[in-house]
């Protein structure tokens, strides 16, 4: 990475599909200069998450849409090289939405900006596999959204994502019996046999309400859900009373949607929610963000307790993050995607 340009991705049009290359512009600049009340921070690596294709689009998700030409949004850990912020001295790693570029200029605000702990503890590229949006989704979407109680059967789909992952491993340190549902027989064995999850189910070679209905013979207590689809229309049939589902994403419409958000109908079992009186309710990382250091704090105690593991995919180059995206959707993936940008 040279020190006197700026490489960026920039968004030149809204994927319709799987993203291309040529949905983005490759440009090189100068490197932004700091102002008053602003740090320089030069990237080090880049989350790549099923939501960053989301943020793409056309409308506004939970956040402001994105405009044509703008550097595309991400989050990224970056090192602080060149301050005017005594609570941001140069050498601490930070993390925001930095975007897909070598440097950015943050004034220590803005979503998803936090300083990070010494790498010491967690290096740096596993932070954005334990900590960062992906840990404060899983940890307070199974504990607070999901409300679990001891004997529950918490039952996640996309769970050996990143999010899907931790959540399984979270729901079992709370004392549920969880059930994976996954796209391999390889990840079915990651989750039960290194993770720790009861069962798991191929839904590419099972039928999958049929094996949701033998791992989970008295029904579900939480479905933490990050695909939607027929995957969650099987899951509302077993809806135990008082059951929670918990929306973290929608995996299975992402690249369906021609840019839009014209999201195709829903369960036909809606209903069911009333039936058994259960609640139905989405939720985002930021929603939490300002109590991100206590998902942090409880995440980095399991973690040097060896009672939670998380696996972190690394990419190298700026260059790649068009078709390392692809990845997500792929099936290829396994853990929490990162791209070094070198």
């Amino acid at each position: 990475m040279r020190s006197d340009v700026n490489r960026q991705w920039c968004l030149a049009r809204r994927p319709i599909g799987r993203i291309k290359e040529s949905d983005f512009e490759w440009r090189e600049g100068s490197v932004p200069v700091p102002g008053p009340r602003q740090a320089l921070v030069r990237n080090r690596y880049l989350s790549l998450g099923v939501t960053d294709r989301c943020w793409m689009r056309e409308e506004e998700t939970y956040l402001a849409a994105q405009r044509l030409g703008d550097v595309v949004r991400g989050v990224a850990i970056g090192t602080v090289l060149q301050s005017n912020r005594p609570d941001l001295p140069p050498g601490i790693n930070v993390m925001g939405a930095f975007g897909w570029q070598d440097y950015a200029v943050t004034d220590g605000g803005g979503e998803f900006f936090l300083p990070l702990p010494d790498e010491k503890q967690v290096p740096a590229a596993m932070q954005l596999g334990l900590f960062g949006p992906v840990g404060v989704a899983a940890y307070f979407g199974v504990k607070e959204v999901g409300s679990p109680n001891a004997g529950d059967v918490l039952v996640v789909s996309a769970a050996a994502s990143a999010v899907g992952s931790l959540a399984g491993q979270i729901g079992k340190l709370l004392g549920c019996r969880v059930v994976g549902i996954t796209g391999s027989q390889e990840k079915c064995r990651w989750l039960t046999d290194e993770l720790g999850f009861d069962a798991a189910i191929d839904y590419k070679r099972e039928p999958v309400f049929k094996r949701l209905r033998q791992h989970c013979p008295k029904g579900i207590d939480i479905y933490f859900d990050s695909v939607g689809g027929p995957m969650l229309e099987d899951a509302l049939s077993l809806l135990n009373l008082r059951a929670r589902v918990v929306v973290c994403g929608m995996l299975s419409v992402y690249n369906d949607l021609g840019g839009t958000l014209a999201l195709p109908p829903g369960p036909n079992n809606l209903l069911n929610l009333a039936f058994k009186r259960a609640r139905m309710e989405g939720f985002v990382s930021l929603d939490y963000w300002p109590r991100a250091n206590e998902a942090f704090d409880a995440l980095a105690n399991w973690h040097r307790q060896g009672r939670i593991k998380y696996r972190t995919v690394v990419v190298e180059g700026l260059r790649e993050a068009p078709r390392a995206m692809n990845k997500l959707f792929d099936g290829t993936n396994k853990g929490k995607l990162v791209l070094e940008v070198s």
